[in-house]
């Protein structure tokens, strides 16, 4: 893993995550995986940036899974921004203890606010790209199902 300065060339957010820090600087992260040891590294080379940091990164589900979110996570350094830019996307939040949840079509976005609990569920064929704090993000597993009611809080669509 490393950050590369001044990429000039077309890069596949798929597989190369961009971090932005400060000084208003966007760095490709070329080998990028979510592998212990490469998160480390990528944790190391950011670190200067703190709590300003970003990671910018797009994620597909191909529709062959349940698309079901494997584990909750947190980002208590900031908030994290996630825009729908294919399919459905159900984001449920914590919110002391009472769950709310963001139902989102291509083109519509919602921001999870620092330290706030939150899980991505996807219908069919779905891409998100997900701008997130890089700093002390948190895990935990799953282990309610995925959601069935309907999303409590709708997109501009179904705004008045």
């Amino acid at each position: 893993m490393r950050l590369v300065d001044h990429e000039r060339n077309a890069l596949d957010l798929r597989t190369t995550p961009v971090h932005l820090g400060r000084g208003s600087r966007a760095k490709p992260v070329e080998g990028f995986t979510w592998d212990p040891e490469v998160l480390q590294a990528y944790s190391a080379a950011v670190a200067a940036d703190g709590a300003e940091g970003r990671m910018v990164m797009i994620f597909d589900g191909d529709g062959d899974g349940d698309g079901h979110g494997d584990h909750w996570e947190s980002h208590p350094a900031g908030d994290e921004l996630v825009v729908c830019l294919t399919g459905s996307v159900t984001v449920t939040r914590d919110v002391d203890g009472l769950r709310e949840r963001v139902l989102l079509g291509p083109g519509e976005a919602t921001i999870n606010p620092a330290g706030v609990w939150h899980v991505v569920d996807t219908e069919g064929p779905t891409s998100i790209l997900a701008i997130t704090a890089t700093l002390g993000t948190d895990h935990r597993p799953r282990t309610d199902t995925r959601p069935t009611e309907p999303a409590g809080t709708p997109g501009p669509e179904g705004a008045p």
